[in-house]
């Protein structure tokens, strides 16, 4: 039995993330601060349902000598158009990307991931509406494109 001890929540939640990414989301024994049971990690102990978890990654360095996409632009975008699609909750994280664009160009930004979890049922429902946002805001900003990445998830609120 492996038992794996840590002093902080942040390096206990890092441990517990690996081992999820290493087991393929397998885990029945993670220790943070104590042992979990099989019991307590069994899909009849949750309370959780399939969901979706929609990541959209927004860049905002622009082109042509225009200056980037500003913090309070981009939540203007969020107020505007995000948010009545996705009025249940969203997350939003910044950070610093880098794509590479059209031309072979190697392009390092400030950028937003975007989260919206919905039931796994309403996926085409509100696919129009992710589609939507992708589109808006890269003829807004003159982008050549919005990232999506789709998970399965097990949710629950």
């Amino acid at each position: 039995m492996l038992h794996i001890r840590v002093s902080t929540p942040a390096a206990a939640a890092l441990v517990a993330v690996a081992l999820l990414f290493v087991t393929g989301g397998q885990v029945s024994e993670v220790a943070y601060g104590r042992t979990v049971t099989q019991a307590e990690t069994s899909p009849a102990a949750t309370t959780t349902s399939p969901y979706v978890a929609t990541h959209l990654y927004f860049g905002t360095g622009r082109h042509n000598g225009e200056p980037p996409i500003t913090d309070d632009q981009f939540m203007k975008f969020v107020a505007d158009v995000i948010t009545p699609r996705f009025p249940s909750g969203l997350t939003i994280q910044q950070g610093r990307g880098q794509w590479r664009d059209k031309t072979g160009s190697i392009n390092k930004e400030i950028s937003y991931e975007l989260t919206v979890l919905y039931p796994a049922g309403e996926a085409r429902t509100h696919n129009p509406d992710i589609e939507y946002i992708r589109k808006l805001y890269c003829s807004m900003y003159g982008l050549e494109s919005v990232g999506r990445a789709d998970v399965k998830a097990q949710a629950g609120f």
